[in-house]
């Protein structure tokens, strides 16, 4: 039985890394359907969730934050002082509170809820929305070992969880939250290139997307250091080598280390109310 199968699960926001999460628990057997309640603004979202995958739901944040023994707060980091304004009071003692807020510590979360209520922050990113996410979580200062269980047993079902000191959190931000639009970049221009040198564009959009995929997979099965998976694929005067040379040379590996730098340094500005 999942760690988690006895708990109320309460959405505060109701976008698409929170369906993520709904699919996945629900799909995957982790949670009943009629144990997870989501909360957002729009009644036809609502609906539209409440048929898809038979929850239940509101548009009132604070019936959700009162039931619910397990609320994730999915809302984006410039709202959620507000929200918590107007939940604060009504989440009580004992309950796991798991925040996907980019930047938001949970110090900050912790001063707006009643004194017993546990945080886990956590970053998750998109690809959550077909099972393959990867998550990172930090526990705040009342945080068991349990909660954390927890906390992991929701976004492991929806991909791969790690744990970090939450110093960290704004830099896997930087990584693998915002990371996958760096991906749709490098595999949008992939595609173009296969049709520059006369492929289709469908056939060019399938094998650059399998490309990455199977790289990614054969990293995450072999667990070998990335240089030497690269070594493997190029041999002395080939064509990977002359391809790495020109990458090389426009400066990609700098310009996306230069990437997650900045979007961490963003991810710190919302943290600290930034626009």
């Amino acid at each position: 039985m999942s760690i988690l199968a006895s708990h109320s699960i309460g959405f505060i926001g109701a976008g698409n890394m929170a369906e993520a999460l709904i699919r996945g628990l629900v799909k995957g057997g982790h949670v009943p359907a009629n144990r997870i309640t989501a909360s957002a603004p729009r009644n036809d979202r609502l609906a539209e969730l409440a048929e898809t995958y038979g929850i239940a739901v509101t548009r009132d944040n604070r019936e959700v934050a009162r039931a619910a023994s397990i609320v994730v707060l999915s809302v984006k980091p410039q709202i959620l002082d507000k929200v918590l304004r107007e939940v604060g009071d009504q989440i009580k003692p004992g309950t796991l509170v798991i925040s996907i807020a980019a930047g938001v510590d949970t110090e900050t979360i912790e001063e707006a809820l009643a004194d017993g209520v546990r945080v886990v922050r956590a970053m998750p990113n998109t690809p959550a929305l077909v099972g393959a996410g990867a998550t990172a979580i930090s526990a705040g200062k009342h945080a068991s070992d349990e909660d954390l269980a927890m906390a992991r047993a929701v976004f492991d079902a929806v991909g791969i969880t790690v744990q970090l000191d939450e110093s960290h959190l704004d830099a896997v931000t930087g990584l693998s939250g915002s990371g996958p639009a760096y991906i749709f970049l490098i595999l949008e221009a992939l595609a173009d290139a296969g049709v520059k040198v006369g492929l289709s564009r469908r056939n060019a959009q399938r094998l650059a997307a399998q490309t990455v995929m199977g790289s990614a997979k054969m990293l995450l099965e072999t667990d070998e250091h990335v240089g030497h998976l690269k070594d493997m694929v190029t041999s002395p005067g080939g064509t990977a080598i002359a391809g790495l040379h020109t990458l090389e040379e426009g400066g990609l590996r700098t310009t996306l280390i230069n990437a997650v730098e900045t979007a961490t340094k963003r991810a710190r500005e919302l943290g600290r109310g930034g626009k």
